[in-house]
């Protein structure tokens, strides 16, 4: 799974098959944003963020695509990453803070929980198309590219001439 730029329909993702015939195939191609594509453990789901309603939202789809689609985040949401075990999917809301939602993939229906917040990340301020997180195998770490923080130190006081006023 990956993003391309198409000059007509902006990025879409796409599929590249790592057995087989290998030839790649347009898996969402539309007038709006379809970026960081990822697969479920299964296999059976792509996460992704698009632009669709004027500002970045996380979406399920099932793969094979059969049409259906559900909305992940509320409030705004980019940068999915499933947990390993896929039983939760992460992303990151527009104010940096980390989100969580429980996902059931059981069925050919997708049930989804609702957002939680895990944590206030400090995650630089990249486009939409870039990855600033991973999460750990176990999902009890999270790996994250922060913004660079301001020096905090103290001010250097320079005196010139000090020695005029001494005596020779």
């Amino acid at each position: 799974m990956y993003h391309t730029f198409g000059t007509k329909t902006g990025f879409d993702l796409w599929v590249l098959p790592l057995e087989g015939e290998r030839k790649q195939a347009p898996f969402l191609q539309t007038e709006f944003d379809e970026v960081l594509g990822q697969f479920s453990p299964d296999g059976k789901w792509i996460a992704y963020a698009s632009n669709e309603t004027g500002r970045y939202e996380v979406y399920v789809r099932s793969f094979p695509s059969s049409g259906g689609k559900w909305q992940m985040s509320t409030g705004g949401g980019s940068r999915p990453r499933w947990c390993k075990d896929g039983k939760e999917l992460c992303y990151l809301a527009p104010n940096r803070k980390l989100m969580a939602v429980d996902v059931k993939t059981a069925s050919a229906v997708l049930e989804a929980g609702q957002p939680k917040e895990l944590f206030q990340t400090s995650a630089a301020d990249l486009p939409e198309w870039m990855g600033v997180y991973d999460v750990t195998a176990d999902g009890k770490r999270f790996l994250i590219i922060s913004a660079q923080q301001e020096s905090t130190a103290s001010p250097i006081t320079v005196v010139q001439n000090w020695t005029a006023g001494l005596k020779k």
